[in-house]
């Protein structure tokens, strides 16, 4: 039977009888990588003790395999290993700096791959005393080393590892610089956010998205010629994340900031391509799960949408108008009004809404509201209608109140 087939049935006690007794290097490599796709087995025990015993093998290849799928299978499974080797008994119940301590002294291992899982390891533990041993391995002779060195750097987030971090965004490796820019991304000081900056003109694709998409924790508006620049960029992703990132930028800024940060960026992103800006705002309205990046994101909408897909823009405002956010309703009803059109479209769409009779007294007050701001005769003849119909004072009085705009009733 293949080694695909014992991986296939589960049958992980004979895959541990290859690993053991087979002379063939090739084959106890490949038995060794795939007892790491057993996390959950009821076997686990004999899976780690098996991959613990090869990771002394004598072939540097097995060792890599049997470090990569003890990290693979999860927490206890490389802290069983690296136990071991620093003499330590990290039992299940073992407090985290004694663990921590353990994974320390692996970081100085011959062995790559098990620098690699002591400071993914590290990452997991998330203890800060771990970051100055850390950040030696930021000069590690193996780039997966600094690569994972920096990511759990990142995940323990202590500002003492912004400067270190700092020398790996000129790594040579992509993959480093990626892992550098994330990690300063997470601890997000200003230190950190401010050495970012240059970096959304990097080579790599990922290193240049993950900086961009770092700039929407700022808290004030230095990023934002940096973020209407990557609105330019090749990649799409990262015009994608520059313009979430800018919505971001708007819901964590001060107050007090606020209202020149939107001045801002409303100038900027007006003297840009529709589609490159527009896309993306109307996805995050519509997919969006929060209310402070939905509601920046419908009073932008407003203010720099243009032509070009201008139906799914109004649309997507009139079916925010539907929603429970009452804030974010008010700001929908903002930019339908500021949209308008001699195309008669936004009232068009409105008027659907009003002579919804699924639709509640809020939502059609909201929209009757904007109709008094956008509409026409159309609109007249229609509120005049519903104000003789309509059982709900809310829709009665803001009727009255467009009617009142748009020249009196009939």
């Amino acid at each position: 039977m293949s080694l695909y087939e014992l991986e296939r049935d589960g049958d992980v006690q004979e895959l541990i009888r290859v690993l053991r007794e087979s002379e063939k290097e090739r084959v106890q490599l490949r038995a060794a990588q795939l007892l790491g796709n057993f996390p959950d087995h009821d076997d686990r025990r004999d899976v780690v003790n098996a991959l613990v015993g090869a990771a002394e093998s004598d072939s540097d290849a097995v060792t890599a395999a049997a470090i990569d799928s003890l990290d693979e299978l999860g927490g206890d499974a490389i802290e069983q290993l690296i136990g071991s080797m620093a003499g330590v008994d990290l039992a299940a119940d073992a407090a985290d700096w004694v663990k921590a301590k353990a994974f320390m002294q692996a970081l100085d291992s011959d062995v790559p791959e098990l620098r690699m899982a002591a400071a993914n390891g590290l990452g997991r533990l998330e203890q800060a005393d771990s970051v100055p041993k850390l950040t030696e391995r930021f000069e590690d002779s193996d780039p997966r080393v600094r690569a994972r060195a920096a990511r759990s750097a990142g995940k323990i987030g202590d500002s003492r590892a912004t400067g270190p971090l700092e020398s790996l965004l000129s790594d040579p490796k992509g993959a480093v610089r990626r892992e550098a820019a994330e990690a300063l991304g997470n601890i997000g000081n200003r230190q950190a956010l401010q050495t970012l900056l240059p970096m959304y003109e990097d080579d790599n694709e990922q290193v240049r998205r993950i900086a961009v998409g770092a700039f929407g924790n700022f808290e004030n508006d230095r990023p934002v010629d940096y973020l209407v620049e990557a609105l330019s960029d090749d990649s799409p992703a990262v015009r994608r994340t520059a313009v979430y990132s800018l919505i971001e930028l708007l819901s964590n800024v001060p107050s007090d900031r606020s209202h020149d940060i939107r001045d801002t960026v409303v100038e900027k992103l007006s003297s840009e391509d529709d589609q490159s800006v527009v896309v993306p705002l109307v996805e995050i309205l519509e997919e969006s799960t929060q209310a402070a990046q939905r509601r920046n994101t419908a009073w932008l909408l407003g203010r720099v949408a243009g032509e070009d897909g201008r139906g799914r823009v109004i649309d997507s405002l009139v079916e925010a108008l539907r929603d429970d956010d009452q804030m974010l309703r008010q700001f929908a009803a903002t930019s339908l009004a500021e949209l308008g059109g001699e195309d008669n479209m936004v009232e068009r769409r409105l008027l659907k809404l009003v002579e919804d009779d699924g639709v509640g007294p809020q939502v059609k007050g909201q929209a009757i509201f904007t109709l008094g701001k956008v509409g026409g005769e159309r609109t007249r003849k229609t509120l005049d209608k519903l104000i003789d119909e309509t059982e709900h004072d809310i829709v009665r009085k803001k009727a009255f109140s467009a009617i009142s705009k748009l020249g009196g009733r009939i």
